[in-house]
């Protein structure tokens, strides 16, 4: 199946490279462009992407306005499916990042990330998964647990968890990989993805990258590792 991508980046260079990249592999097809929130907008209810790569900073309608509109269920004909956004992001963009994540984003890259990431990034998420840019994680998403509105209403919301779907989460917010949290669970990763989705559905959360800002935000991590 062939991932189809909407490239929304204000600055001509760094879109013209993004959609160069992308276009350069098999499976994954540029369908259009946008310079400014309101374009992607427009472009994403009428083309229904599977996925979005979204520049936070953006003239008029920002990515963060943008992707709360493009990851709303009436963007897509199908439910199962909703249109994931990969938030582009810099180091000196912890705020947006944060809001930008709250909006519907299932993931995020730095833009000095290296190509092969943002290849990968776009293929996860076109496949359900969510991707944080381990560069910037446990910088940024450690700030989460500081800040009001989490998540989850309530703590006692992770009382549902057992045990083994606790630890996925809590390996899942300290960046691991499923590879990495199966090794380390010793369990295989189809387990891990077993648990994971039950640790989503149990709390309400959308993707990978919800689960770790919920558990950041309820701190979980700090009260249980040094990651």
């Amino acid at each position: 199946m062939t991932i189809r991508v909407i490239v929304a980046e204000n600055e001509p260079v760094v879109r013209f490279g993004i959609t160069v990249l992308l276009n350069a592999e098999p499976d994954i097809d540029v369908v259009a462009e946008a310079d400014d929130g309101a374009q992607v907008i427009d472009q994403a209810r009428h083309l229904q992407p599977d996925v979005v790569v979204m520049d936070i900073r953006m003239p008029g309608t920002d990515g963060i306005q943008a992707t709360r509109q493009v990851t709303a269920t009436t963007f897509t004909q199908d439910d199962d499916r909703p249109v994931k956004v990969l938030a582009l992001t810099t180091f000196k963009d912890d705020e947006a990042l944060y809001a930008v994540l709250r909006a519907g984003a299932s993931g995020f890259l730095l833009k000095h990330a290296a190509p092969s990431d943002l290849v990968g990034a776009v293929r996860a998420l076109a496949a359900g998964k969510g991707w944080l840019d381990p560069a910037v994680t446990k910088t940024l998403v450690r700030e989460f647990a500081t800040r009001a509105d989490p998540l989850l209403r309530t703590p006692t919301e992770l009382d549902q968890l057992t045990p083994r779907e606790r630890d996925v989460l809590l390996t899942v917010a300290r960046g691991l990989s499923n590879a990495e949290i199966a090794a380390e669970l010793h369990i295989s990763e189809g387990t891990v993805k077993t648990h994971l989705g039950r640790v989503l559905t149990k709390l309400g959360l959308r993707d990978r990258a919800q689960a770790i800002v919920a558990a950041y935000e309820n701190r979980l991590v700090g009260r249980t590792t040094d990651a």
